[in-house]
This record gives C-alpha cells, sequence and structure tokens, in this order.
C-alpha cells in the first residue's frame, strides 16, 4: 500500500488551520472583546489593550483624569462584571501616565511617607501624608482610593497625570516603581 503525500500535507494543514483558528476565534471573540468592552464602560478610560494569559490578564490602560477616571472602578468591573472570563487568572492593571518631571519629582519626595504607612498598615493615613505634601507642587490635585487589595492614587496638575497602584500584600511591594 502506497501512500500519497501531497493529499496527507494538505489534510494536516486545513485540520491545523481550522484547530487553531477556532482557538484563536474563541480566544479573541468570546474572552478579550468581551472584556475589553467591560473596562472601556468604565467613565474616563480611553484606551484598553488586553492580553489574556493562562495564569494572568494584563490589562494596558490610558485614563482620562478630567473625566473622574478611577482606577478602583477599572478593578471592580473586571472582578465583577468579568468574574466568568478571568476565573482564577491574577489581573495586572498598568495605567500609561501622561506624567512630568515635576510630578516624578513630587511623587518620590511623597513615597517614603507612603511606603511607610504601607508598611505599618496604616492606610488611613497615606491621604492625610498625600495631602500634607500637596502644597509643594502648584495646581497639585490628589485622590485616593482602596479596596480589599490595593491602594489607589491619583495625581492630576493640568493634563498630567499620575496613577499609582499599591498592593496591600508585603510580597508586590516590589512593583510600586511600575505605578
Amino acid at each position: 500500500m502506497r501512500l500519497r503525500l501531497l493529499p496527507i500535507a494538505i489534510s494536516v494543514a486545513v485540520s491545523s488551520v481550522i484547530l487553531f483558528g477556532g482557538w484563536f476565534g474563541y480566544h479573541s471573540y468570546a474572552m478579550e472583546n468581551p472584556l475589553m468592552n467591560i473596562v472601556q464602560g468604565v467613565p474616563g478610560v480611553k484606551d484598553v489593550q488586553m492580553n489574556l494569559k493562562t495564569d494572568e490578564v494584563d490589562v494596558s490602560l490610558k485614563l482620562d483624569p478630567k473625566a473622574g477616571s478611577s482606577l478602583r472602578q477599572v478593578y471592580q468591573a473586571i472582578e465583577t462584571q468579568g468574574a466568568a472570563i478571568v476565573g482564577k487568572r491574577e489581573v495586572k492593571v498598568n495605567v500609561t501616565n501622561v506624567s512630568s518631571e515635576a510630578l516624578e519629582r513630587w511623587w518620590s519626595s511623597a513615597l517614603f511617607d507612603v511606603a511607610q504607612a504601607m508598611e505599618t498598615k496604616q492606610y488611613a493615613s497615606i491621604p492625610k501624608v498625600l495631602e500634607q505634601h500637596k502644597s509643594e507642587l502648584a495646581g497639585l490635585s490628589v485622590s485616593t482610593e482602596m479596596d480589599d487589595q490595593n491602594v489607589y492614587v491619583q495625581m492630576t496638575q493640568g493634563d498630567k497625570s499620575k496613577y499609582v497602584i499599591l498592593p496591600r500584600t508585603g510580597e508586590k511591594m516590589v512593583v510600586w516603581q511600575n505605578g
């Protein structure tokens, strides 16, 4: 019995295209797009990029500080409305900051007091500490929010803004500089 290679190769190629195309379609249209629509529905979210991995969900977004955007609302929307899609994956949100050198310097000077409050679990003192430092930079607006996983800090000065997510768990504190 003689096997013909051309029909076998064509069958393998067609099967591969159908199998991987179906997986890609499911991943994109049944999971990424609905989750992206949930995040885009949060007030103030301007741009969203998403990457669903087997163990984590990476969300990169740009927020409009003038539209009343809130990182806590983004996290909450992902965890509640997107719970079926996210499952047990870890959610990582990265905000594209449109910051300035002055805003970065201000945050660096306030960070020591914030880190001390985080380390001692004195979360209620974070807004007070930031409010005390606020006078060091003209036109600065600072807001803080908290949930059971993170403390969210938003700093705005004119058209510049910086968003920082401070994890409330000790082992994740190394990600602060990425905020």
